[in-house]
């Protein structure tokens, strides 16, 4: 639990990085809701909560992207490292290798 929790924080620090109000409320969201399930001894409840988490983590890492307002019509998006992937080219007729 701890190590999720750990987890949870390096991802919010990394994702919303120069962002102070989304860190913040990253900060208190994940802080209470670790807190109001504290108390928790179902293990199957237990374990539903941390696959929550777990999943919550990939998402933030896998599909946030920062962007910052430039101008009054305009948004420069600035995606992290791990969310650039190759592109594919689209083929209509697959080759076989």
């Amino acid at each position: 639990v701890l190590k999720l929790f750990k987890l949870l924080h390096r991802t919010r620090q990394e994702v919303f990085k120069n962002d102070s109000r989304a860190l913040e409320a990253a900060r208190k969201k994940i802080n209470e809701e670790f807190k109001n399930n504290r108390d928790e001894t179902s293990e199957e409840k237990i374990n539903e909560l941390l696959k929550i988490a777990s999943d919550v983590e990939v998402i933030l890492r896998t599909s946030v992207i920062q962007a910052v307002h430039t101008d009054s019509d305009k948004i420069v998006l600035i995606p992290r490292k791990d969310l650039l992937q190759d592109n594919t080219p689209y083929l209509d007729k697959p080759t076989k290798k």
